[in-house]
């Protein structure tokens, strides 16, 4: 819901970032290769109960996850490179299995800790599952019609209720406030799967 307006704001500092990273042995790839093994050190922690490292980490691999598509646009500025999609293909792979395996560890820890119920985190990955394929479905039915949506990024996203900010947000909080992990996801199960319902409609009639 925010992300279109966080990316303006942001945009300058992330140029800077990506400036001051733009140097031999830091490649994007690199950069989701890092985005995906602090998601998992996340998720891991969180199993173990230990919440605060786990949300340094999480909020770390967000960081990683901003940065590699800057970096990617600015060295193909620079070198002239076409952009061949496989930054992003790798990009989306990896936040992929980090959402997915972030909630299963909360899960588990909020379980273990708290005998918090397993039916809200269930809830929030098959929201998860069905956001996921009504936006990599359009992306891809946009592109063979030519009806991308250019905002920079390798993927069609569509606009939602839920998007990336607010995802950032929620997996922080239930780190921050553990007990209430499970409130918390039945709450956000309910979001993402309007954000996924709301989705479906714009991209079925986008594509008319």
């Amino acid at each position: 819901m925010f992300d279109a307006r966080l990316r303006r704001v942001m945009e300058p500092a992330l140029g800077r970032a990506a400036a001051w990273l733009d140097r031999p042995g830091i490649t994007p790839d690199r950069l989701t290769a890092l985005n995906l093994v602090l998601g998992l050190a996340s998720a891991a922690l969180a199993a173990g109960q230990c919440w605060l490292p786990a949300l340094a980490a999480w909020l770390l691999c967000r960081i990683a996850d901003g940065l590699d598509g800057p970096l990617a646009r600015r060295r193909n500025r620079r070198t002239g490179n076409q952009d061949t999609g496989r930054g992003g293909f790798w990009d989306i792979c990896a936040d992929f299995v980090v959402y997915g395996a972030t909630v299963v560890g909360v899960g588990i820890g909020a379980n273990a800790a708290f005998a918090a119920p397993w039916l809200p985190f269930l809830l929030v990955l098959f929201a998860y599952y069905i956001n996921g394929t009504a936006f990599l479905a359009f992306s891809s039915i946009a592109e063979k019609a030519g009806r991308q949506i250019r905002d920079g990024r390798s993927l069609s996203f569509l606009p939602g209720l839920t998007e990336g900010a607010e995802t950032v947000a929620v997996h922080s909080l239930w780190l921050i406030f553990p007990g209430g992990a499970w409130e918390i996801a039945a709450v956000w199960a309910l979001l993402v799967t309007a954000s996924a319902v709301q989705r479906i409609i714009a991209g079925y009639r986008s594509l008319r």
